[in-house]
């Protein structure tokens, strides 16, 4: 499944019939099992129905930050992202990609 980022935000919990989804790199992870963290009022909220990469990356929970775009990231901050990469893949399905 290849899905817009507006079409993603449709997965951020607001709607309890539909899963939640957080993009990383444009690969899109089904975290409804998480949903006490990802869902409305939960910790990581800001990041459903988005692709979190920057945000995860610089350890941010600012709406600012809760975009794509990697660009002037330093070596330590892409290395978190890559582990944080590592844990949903573990931990969640991957479901489709962010088209650009």
């Amino acid at each position: 499944m290849e899905i817009t980022p507006q079409q993603l935000k449709n997965y951020d919990g607001s709607d309890p019939s539909k899963p939640i989804y957080v993009a990383i790199r444009s690969r899109i992870y089904d975290v409804t099992s998480g949903k006490s963290f990802y869902g409305p009022g939960g910790a990581y909220c800001v990041f459903a129905g988005k692709d979190a990469s920057r945000a995860l990356a610089k350890m941010s929970k600012e709406e600012s930050d809760v975009v794509p775009n990697l660009d002037g990231l330093t070596e330590k901050e892409i290395g978190v992202l890559d582990d944080w990469e590592k844990k949903f893949q573990a931990k969640y399905p991957v479901v489709g990609t962010v088209s650009n």
